[in-house]
C-alpha cells in the first residue's frame, strides 16, 4: 500500500510538468497573437490622429469661416431699409394682437342667458391666455432670429472683409514683378473658392507663386492667398528621404487605368485628373497628381513631369515613356510597362513568401525556448535541490544555460540589438561589406539559386522592355544598374558599356561569369548573332522566372517539416533533460 501511495506521488511531477508545458506554449501562442493586434491598432488610430491633426482639422476651419460664401443668398440690405421692415413686422404683430383681444373682449362683454354660455365663456378666457402666451413665445424666438442674424451678418462681413484684404495682398505682390522663380519647386499653401462655391485650402508645389495662381485660375478657382515659408516646405514639401516613392501595386493600377482612359480616347491631362480624384482619400497621392497636371498644364512633356516628382517615380518608367513620346507609342508603352511591374510584384512576393514561413517559426521557437529556460527549467532545479537528487551532465548543461541566460538576458538583448544594427547599417552604407554577404549569400546551394533567378529574371525582362521601346543601349544599361542592388550584377552592367565603349558585344561581359548562368549566356549569344535580342530576352526572363517560381515552392514545402521538426526535436531534449532526473528519484524512493 505505502509503494502504491509512493508512485502515485512520483507521477504527480511529470503530470504537473506536461500540463504546465502544454498550457505555456499555448500561453506564449496567444499572447503573441493579442500582441500583433494591439500594435497594429495603436499604429492604426495613430495614423487617423495625425491626418486628423494636419489635414481635416485646418480643412474643417477654413470651411467654417466662409460662411457668406456658401449661403450667397443673402444679401446686404441698407441699414434704413432693414428698420423699416423690423418695425413693419412689430406693428403687425401688435394689430394682430389688438384684433385678437377686441374678439375676445366682443365675446366675454355679451350676457349670458344660460349655464352653456357661461362655460363657452370661461373657454374663450383660457383660450385667450393660451394664445397671449403663444403670441409672446413667438415674439421672443424672433427676436432671438434677428439677434442671431444681425450677429452672423457682422461676423461675415468681418470674414469677407479679411479675405478680401488677402486677396488684395496676393493681387499686389503678383504684380509688383518681385515673385522670384525657383529652380527647385517649392510647396505652397493656397486658400481659394473651388468650382462648386466652397472655401477650400490645399497645398500645391511649383516653381512660383504666379504659376501656382495661374493654374487655379485656369481650373476654376478664385484665389485669396498663396503663402510658403519654411516650415511649409519643411511640412508639405517634396521629402528627400524617399518617403514618397511609388510601390510596384501603386504603380499597376496607375498605369493600368491611365492606359485604359487614354486608350478609349481621353487626352492625357483629363485622365491624370480623373486618377487624381480617385485617389481623394490618399491625401499625398492626390498632390502628386495635381503636380503633374501643373506641369502637363504648362506644356512639360509627360516623362518631363513624372520626372519633376522627384523620386516618385522610378527612372525606368520615366526613360520608358520618353521612348515612347519620340515614337508616338505611348498607349502600347503604358501596357508594356503596366504588365512589366506585375510581373516584377509576382516574382517579390514570390520571395516574400518563401521567407515569411521559416521566419515566423525561428522566432516563434526562439520564443518558446527561451521561455522554457528562464521560466520552466528554474522550477525544476529548487525539486531536485530539495530533493537532492543526482543531476547528469545533460541535465546540469540545460540547467546552467538557464541560470546564464537569467543571469544575463539584458545584456544578451542589448548585444544582440546592437549587431543588429551594425550589420544593418554595414549593408545599407558599405559597399565592400555588401558585396561580400550577397556572394556568400549567391554561393550557398538553394538561396543562392533563388538570388540569381530572381537578378536575372529582372534583369532580362527589364532589358527586354527597354530594348522593345527603343531605348538606347547605354541608357538601357544605366538604368538595369539602377533597377538591382546587387553589386555583382551592378559591376556586370558597369562592364557592361565599358565593352559597347570598345566596340564589342554585350555577351562578353557575361562570358564565364559565375554568377550568369550558362543557358542565359547562350541565349544572349544567340540574341545577339540573330538581331533579336529582345525577344531572346524576353524569353530568358520567362524562363527563370518559371525556375524561380519552381525552386520556391520546393524550398517552402521542404523547410516547413523541417522547420517543424527542429523546433520538437530542441524542445524534446529540454524536457528529457528535466525528467531523467525524476527517474532517478522514483529509483531511489522505490529501493
Amino acid at each position: 500500500m505505502e509503494n502504491e501511495k509512493q508512485t502515485i506521488f512520483i507521477l504527480y511531477p511529470f503530470i504537473g510538468a506536461f500540463n504546465f508545458l502544454k498550457w505555456t506554449i499555448l500561453g506564449i501562442y496567444a499572447t503573441v497573437i493579442y500582441l500583433l493586434n494591439t500594435i497594429s491598432s495603436i499604429i492604426k488610430y495613430c495614423f487617423r490622429g495625425i491626418m486628423y491633426l494636419f489635414i481635416t482639422l485646418p480643412s474643417n476651419f477654413f470651411k467654417n469661416t466662409h460662411l457668406s460664401t456658401n449661403k450667397p443668398t443673402h444679401k446686404k440690405e441698407p441699414k434704413d431699409k432693414k428698420v423699416a421692415k423690423n418695425k413693419l413686422n412689430e406693428e403687425t404683430i401688435k394689430q394682430m394682437a389688438n384684433l385678437e383681444n377686441k374678439k375676445m373682449n366682443d365675446t366675454i362683454l355679451k350676457p349670458a342667458t344660460s349655464a352653456s354660455e357661461l362655460i363657452s365663456k370661461s373657454n374663450v378666457m383660457i383660450n385667450k391666455k393660451n394664445r397671449k402666451q403663444i403670441m409672446k413665445e413667438r415674439r421672443e424666438k424672433h427676436r432671438q432670429e434677428q439677434q442671431a442674424l444681425k450677429a452672423k451678418t457682422k461676423l461675415n462681413r468681418k470674414l469677407n472683409a479679411k479675405l478680401q484684404a488677402e486677396k488684395e495682398v496676393l493681387i499686389s505682390d503678383l504684380a509688383s514683378g518681385d515673385v522670384k522663380r525657383t529652380n527647385k519647386p517649392v510647396a505652397f499653401r493656397y486658400k481659394a473658392i473651388d468650382p462648386t462655391g466652397k472655401m477650400v485650402t490645399g497645398t500645391f508645389t511649383g516653381s512660383s507663386k504666379l504659376d501656382v495662381n495661374a493654374y487655379l485660375v485656369n481650373e476654376g478657382y478664385d484665389v485669396y492667398s498663396i503663402k510658403t515659408s519654411d516650415m511649409i516646405n519643411f511640412l508639405y514639401g517634396q521629402p528627400s528621404f524617399g518617403g514618397g516613392k511609388m510601390s510596384n501595386k501603386d504603380l499597376i493600377f496607375w498605369l493600368t487605368q491611365l492606359y485604359t482612359y487614354v486608350k478609349s480616347g481621353i487626352p492625357l491631362t483629363d485622365a491624370v485628373k480623373i486618377l487624381s480624384n480617385q485617389m481623394g482619400k490618399n491625401k499625398g497621392r492626390k498632390r502628386i497628381f495635381e503636380k503633374i497636371i501643373f506641369e502637363l498644364t504648362m506644356g512639360s512633356s509627360f516623362s518631363d513631369a513624372l520626372a519633376k516628382q522627384g523620386n516618385v517615380f522610378p527612372s525606368l518608367l520615366i526613360n520608358m515613356l520618353k521612348a515612347a513620346e519620340a515614337t508616338g507609342e505611348l498607349e502600347e508603352t503604358l501596357n508594356d510597362m503596366a504588365n512589366y511591374y506585375r510581373e516584377i510584384e509576382s516574382t517579390r512576393k514570390q520571395m516574400v513568401s518563401a521567407m515569411t514561413y521559416p521566419s515566423i517559426i525561428t522566432v516563434f521557437s526562439i520564443g518558446v525556448i527561451s521561455f522554457i529556460l528562464l521560466y520552466v527549467i528554474p522550477q525544476f532545479t529548487k525539486v531536485y535541490d530539495q530533493a537532492g537528487v543526482t543531476i547528469n551532465g545533460f541535465t546540469k548543461t540545460i540547467i546552467d544555460a538557464s541560470n546564464f541566460l537569467k543571469s544575463n538576458i539584458s545584456t544578451i538583448l542589448l548585444i544582440a540589438f546592437a549587431v543588429f544594427i551594425v550589420l544593418f547599417l554595414a549593408y545599407k552604407k558599405i559597399k565592400f561589406f555588401r558585396k561580400n554577404i550577397q556572394i556568400l549569400l549567391m554561393h550557398l546551394p538553394v538561396i543562392g539559386k533563388i538570388v540569381i533567378y530572381n537578378e536575372m529574371t529582372i534583369f532580362t525582362k527589364t532589358f527586354s522592355s527597354l530594348l522593345k521601346n527603343n531605348v538606347f543601349i547605354t541608357e538601357s544599361i544605366e538604368i538595369l544598374s539602377k533597377v538591382t542592388n546587387n553589386e555583382i550584377y551592378k559591376e556586370i552592367m558597369y562592364n557592361t558599356i565599358t565593352n559597347i565603349a570598345r566596340g564589342e558585344k554585350i555577351s562578353e561581359s557575361f562570358k564565364n561569369h559565375w554568377a550568369i548562368p550558362d543557358v542565359a549566356y547562350y541565349m544572349i549569344v544567340t540574341g545577339e548573332s540573330t538581331g533579336e535580342l529582345a525577344a531572346m530576352m524576353e524569353n530568358v526572363s520567362l524562363y527563370y522566372q518559371e525556375q524561380h517560381r519552381g525552386i520556391v515552392n520546393n524550398l517552402k514545402s521542404f523547410i516547413e517539416p523541417i522547420m517543424i521538426t527542429s523546433l520538437a526535436v530542441i524542445v524534446g531534449a529540454i524536457i528529457l533533460a528535466v525528467i531523467i532526473p525524476m527517474f532517478d528519484l522514483y529509483g531511489s524512493i522505490s529501493m
